[in-house]
Formats: C-alpha cells, structure tokens, sequence
C-alpha cells in the first residue's frame, strides 16, 4: 500500500525535515540554556545558537507556510479514521501557529530585555522594540508556555508518525520521509 499512496512534493518534504531537525536541536538548548548553574561559556554558546537558529529560522518557516498555502498535501488514506483525521490537522495547525509564536515572542523577549541577537546586530539590523521589562516578561511567558505546548504536540506528532511507520504499516509515513522507499 506504501507505494501507492501520494507522497509529499520535495520541497515539502525539505521544508519538513529541515524546520524539523533545527527545532529539534534549538529546544534542548532552550531548555539547558536557562539552567542555573551552567558553566557561563556554555550558557553563551546556547543562547547565541538558540537566539541566532531563531532568527534564521523565521523565513523558512514563512516560506513553508506560503507554500503549504499553495500547495494543498496530499489525501490521507481512505482508511484512517476520521477522528484521526481530525488529530491530524489540529495538531498541524498547532504546530503551524507554535512555529510563528516561538520566535516572534523569543525575538521580543530578547530584544525588550535589551538583549543582543548577534545575527541580526551583524547585519545592521536595529532592535525594533525599546527595553521594557514588562513586554519581556509578557514574551518570556508566552515563550514558555509555547515551548512546554510545542513540546508536547511535538511528542504527539512523533508518536503518531511512529505508530504510522511501525504498527499500521499503512504508508502515511513514507509519504514525508525525505528517500525513496521510506
């Protein structure tokens, strides 16, 4: 059946997989970063990654979403229940909202602390936002809050894609594994 299921089209594909791994990498930093007690240079060196993934992150994932606007995916199976179906498409859109929220409330968080982010400092870029505490600490929640949701639709989303991969068997899988054959 694996074969005879639509896949996803390349760039939706390089779009997936690429957001993917950076989230995947930036939320580990996101949540060892902030650890008290961390020796100063590791901290710097996660906060300057996590910060600066961020921001090259931001037109890749608006890219995604335009195209993802353009380009409808394909159907899923006809054998998928329909609450299934229903899972997957709020828990898509979720993922879709999480991934404009994160770095727009970080990059306020970082800015209206009177923060650095190197990147966009590099490029003559201004900070956009005057320090004020409060709009950090309103960022900094929101921040928060969207790293424990993303988190957990993340961990759902996996689970699913597992489930698909290695119980059903059924195809959903390979249609977004970025080789051949998957």
């Amino acid at each position: 059946m694996a074969d005879h299921l639509p896949r996803y089209r390349p760039p939706a594909r390089w779009f997936h997989w690429t957001v993917a791994v950076v989230v995947l990498l930036m939320i580990p930093a996101g949540l060892i970063m902030t650890r008290e007690g961390l020796a100063r240079p590791v901290q710097d060196a996660l906060y300057l990654f996590h910060k600066n993934m961020g921001v090259l992150l931001v037109p890749v994932i608006l890219a995604r979403i335009a195209y993802r606007l353009t380009h409808r995916p394909p159907p899923l199976p006809a054998s998928i229940p329909g609450w299934q179906r229903g899972a997957a498409r709020l828990s898509h859109a979720l993922l879709y909202v999480l991934l404009v929220v994160m770095p727009i409330s970080g990059f306020i968080r970082v800015r209206a602390g009177g923060f650095p982010i190197e990147l966009l400092d590099r490029l003559g870029v201004g900070p956009w936002l005057a320090k004020s505490e409060r709009v950090a600490d309103i960022a900094q929640g929101i921040h928060a809050v969207g790293a424990v949701t993303l988190i957990a639709v993340l961990a759902i989303h996996v689970a699913a894609a597992a489930q698909h991969a290695l119980i059903r068997r059924d195809g959903v899988w390979g249609r977004m594994w970025p080789v051949r054959g998957g």
